[in-house]
């Protein structure tokens, strides 16, 4: 009888926001997660408990029997760990999660290997449906790259293969859109707080921001006192950030760089 790709046994190594989100979704779908390894027990068990898998803390006792592999850990701590995570299991597929990490690196430690890149911000504390979020592809064979492929489309309608160099670029420009526009969140809240006025009032800005990029390009989408360069009122916003010069350097810098751009 032929097996369903939803067959395929897989040990998550990593318990953070990427893999407690993308276990989730894997046993929602049928997949069969048979452990969870965590540096720390609390997290470990707290997302084996949901997905119903055994947990540990000791790669020691990570079970060498699964398929697949899922590592989803910190850029360090899986070059530090490669050894003991592909210890004794010479049959299995290993991949990772990291858009910065390319593939090459498991060379030496396993025969079978890859990336399962879903680009994506990740929190505990927040479940995505992962049906719009895009996944990039890679394996040292055709054969588990197709595999790697089919488990993603279970999940998501958005599959393509991409090269580490390629994953690389996506890394660096998800940096652009996602954690620096963040940041420039979380630095407009410390301002709001500073004249008690409430964040909530950015967020219909917000929204409208990001709907505009699905219907015009970022450059036609740009408005503001830095786009025109409008002298005075950039004068008077600078003047009112005398008190945090790191933040008033973030402000020329930017608005030095969204002119420029509209000058090209």
């Amino acid at each position: 009888m032929k097996r369903s790709i939803e067959d395929t046994s897989i040990v998550f190594v990593g318990a953070g926001n990427l893999a407690t989100n993308l276990a989730k979704a894997l046993y929602r779908k049928g997949f069969r997660i048979m452990q969870v390894y965590s540096r720390t027990e609390e997290s470990a068990r707290a997302l084996a408990e949901t997905i119903e898998a055994t947990y540990t803390t000791d790669l020691q006792q990570l079970a060498d029997n699964a398929q697949l592999y899922i590592v989803s850990l910190k850029d360090t701590a899986f070059v530090e760990l490669l050894p003991q995570i592909t210890s004794r299991k010479a049959d299995a597929l290993f991949v990772h999660t990291a858009g910065s990490i390319p593939m090459n690196l498991w060379e030496g430690y396993a025969k079978r290997y890859g990336v399962f890149y879903p680009m994506q911000t990740f929190s505990k504390q927040r479940e995505v449906s992962f049906r719009e979020i895009p996944f990039f592809i890679e394996a040292a064979s055709a054969e588990d790259t197709e595999m790697l492929k089919t488990i993603a489309a279970t999940l998501s309608d958005k599959v393509y293969e991409a090269t580490s160099e390629q994953r690389k670029s996506l890394h660096l420009a998800a940096v652009f859109t996602c954690n620096f526009t963040n940041h420039m969140y979380a630095l407009a809240a410390d301002l709001l707080e500073k004249y008690n006025l409430p964040f909530d009032a950015m967020l219909p800005l917000i929204d409208e921001t990001a709907r505009k990029v699905h219907e015009l390009s970022p450059r036609d989408a740009q408005t503001g006192p830095a786009m025109r360069y409008d002298e005075n009122v950039i004068r008077k916003h600078l003047a009112m950030l005398d008190d945090d010069p790191a933040v008033q350097d973030i402000y020329k810098l930017i608005s030095k760089s969204i002119h420029e751009h509209h000058q090209l």
